[in-house]
């Protein structure tokens, strides 16, 4: 039966820049780092977590660059914000980094 007047699907944020619907699979809004995120997100080896690190980093220098000279795309400017503060985190707690926060 088609769609008759009910609301769009809800999405939820577990995740800088993923809009999860009420469903298992999440939807990626920014392929160019986020892919690469959610990869160091579950990674469980400490070997492979630091150069999954290493490659979101890239990916999301390298798309920094890209918008660097534009207004737009500050939703994904916070999400990368948001993603920056988690690799902080598992660097932290999965790797043994420094908290640079701390005074």
């Amino acid at each position: 039966m088609a769609n008759q007047g009910t609301s769009p699907e809800k999405h939820t944020m577990t995740h800088p820049g993923v809009a999860e619907p009420e469903s298992p699979s999440p939807q990626v809004l920014y392929p160019d780092w986020q892919q690469e995120y959610q990869a160091a997100l579950l990674e469980l080896d400490p070997q492979k977590l630091s150069e999954r690190i290493a490659n979101v980093e890239a990916a999301i220098f390298k798309k920094l660059q890209a918008i660097s000279q534009s207004p737009n795309h500050v939703a994904e400017r916070h999400a990368i914000d948001d993603a920056l503060a988690g690799l902080r985190t598992l660097k932290k707690e999965n790797l043994g980094f420094p908290d640079w926060e701390k005074k």
